[in-house]
């Protein structure tokens, strides 16, 4: 081998080593768009999701604040409706037993007096 073929061998491997570079940057900077593509592609997709999942969270909480609603109206009317036979009953008893209901009712009245009486003193 003579030194100009030694010389034109290093510039052509040279040469063929800067070319698959350039080529291997140019395959890198489309692989790294094709992620940038990806990854965004993505990001939309993920944030469409997020979003519609709040959505449905925000509805099933109005649903359940609704069936609260509901729930309390029906409990108000049992305790209603158990207040109404409670006076209905103490009528009752009124009606059965008016002397002793009338005994029980003056005795209460006494010592509510007395403790009125009695707390304002001190």
């Amino acid at each position: 081998m003579t030194a100009n073929s030694a010389t034109d061998d290093v510039k052509a491997s040279l040469g063929e080593a800067g070319s698959h570079l350039k080529s291997a940057a140019a395959a890198a900077g489309e692989a790294l768009k094709g992620a940038a593509g990806a990854a965004s592609d993505e990001l939309r997709l993920g944030k469409a999701n997020v979003k519609s999942e709040l959505a449905d969270s925000a509805l099933a909480g109005i649903s359940a604040a609704e069936s609260g609603g509901a729930a309390a109206k029906e409990q108000m009317d049992a305790l209603m409706d158990k207040g109404r036979d409670l006076i209905d009953s103490a009528a009752d008893l009124i009606r059965e037993r008016p002397l002793a209901s009338f005994g029980v009712a003056f005795a209460a009245g006494w010592i509510i007096a007395k403790l009125a009486r009695s707390g304002s003193k001190d």
